[in-house]
């Protein structure tokens, strides 16, 4: 395959318009259609491969006298080994490498309520890890440091995980005592606290499955993001640049955002079931005192089950639901 060749084949397969991909390279549009019309078979200058290379992210050897046909379309479909890792070291390894990216702050999407770091200060072993002594000072630096006051933490839980965490008979292993000692903790973490923000959010307002099923924490000014995989102690890392931005962005600009409460209000709302679970309130109860005293009842509304919903009293005026 000749240069042009190539250059033609990501043309197609990128779906791009000729003024965007013209743009992109540098060139104008008839340069660009006389390579694609083949009228021009003159070699493209270094320039123009490096800036294909840099914006799709491709290996610079797709362009190697070597690289052809199977060989190019390869490494066109490949994921550069740079972009992806798989950190499979262990439940001891994966607590440091945790450390080690959340060291100054994090930005986590948690799959459900509590985050494991809260769940850990009360209810130490509820899944069969080994442990060591070892383990067990990795997890009381990482709790003390996530704990004090000017660590920076932005947490995103869904209002489904929180009611499921304070109601739910299925898949619940915490005892009333240990919810509201949880309940107390993340009210005392979060309240005033200016350094800490945490989002409950509707995950039945929006299409986001995914988000809202596993560990994800964000870093963006290093550029790395990584989740746990669907195997205990295994973490993929991603490093592309372009689409940590889109996560990120989708879950701090207020337009793209998923409808959440808004931070100021978390804690209160923690405080509202706080009290139904000492009190054993009950779902329905607590759904009318957040519908009563804040205005976010159709966003708790949204997140229980339908024949449930017949028995509430409707959201009041002036409820945010975006």
């Amino acid at each position: 395959m000749k240069t042009i060749e190539k250059i033609i084949e990501i043309y197609k397969r990128s779906e791009l318009s000729i003024s965007k991909f013209s743009a992109i390279i540098g060139k104008d549009r008839r340069t660009v259609t006389s390579w694609i019309d083949k009228i021009v078979d003159k070699e493209p200058n270094s320039e123009v491969l490096e800036k294909i290379s840099s914006f799709f992210r491709y290996p610079t050897s797709i362009w190697d006298e070597d690289c052809q046909s199977d060989d190019f379309l390869e490494l066109l479909c490949a994921v550069p080994k740079e972009e992806v890792k798989i950190i499979d070291e262990g439940y001891l390894g994966g607590l440091k490498y945790i450390l080690e990216h959340e060291d100054k702050e994090r930005f986590v999407i948690h799959p459900q309520f509590p985050g494991p770091m809260y769940r850990d200060t009360t209810v130490p072993r509820v899944y069969r890890t080994k442990s060591s002594s070892e383990i067990e000072s990795f997890k009381k630096k990482r709790t003390s440091r996530m704990l004090s006051y000017s660590f920076e933490t932005t947490e995103w839980y869904s209002i489904k995980s929180l009611l499921s965490f304070c109601f739910s008979q299925i898949g619940n292993f915490y005892t009333k005592e240990q919810k509201l000692q949880i309940l107390d903790l993340m009210i005392e973490n979060f309240h005033e606290n200016y350094n800490k923000r945490m989002y409950l959010f509707d995950s039945y307002s929006r299409k986001i499955y995914g988000l809202d099923t596993t560990y994800t924490s964000i870093n963006i000014k290093n550029g790395v993001m990584f989740f746990k995989a669907p195997l205990e102690s295994v973490f993929i890392e991603v490093r592309n640049k372009k689409l940590i931005e889109r996560i990120h962005r989708h879950f701090t600009f207020e337009s793209e955002a998923p409808t959440h409460v808004n931070p100021n209000d978390a804690t209160f709302i923690l405080k509202i079931l706080k009290n139904a679970v000492e009190f054993e309130l009950g779902l329905c109860n607590s759904y009318e005192e957040i519908n009563k005293k804040t205005l976010y009842g159709e966003l708790f509304k949204n997140n229980i089950s339908i024949s449930t919903q017949e028995k509430l009293s409707y959201p009041r005026d002036g409820q945010k639901t975006n």
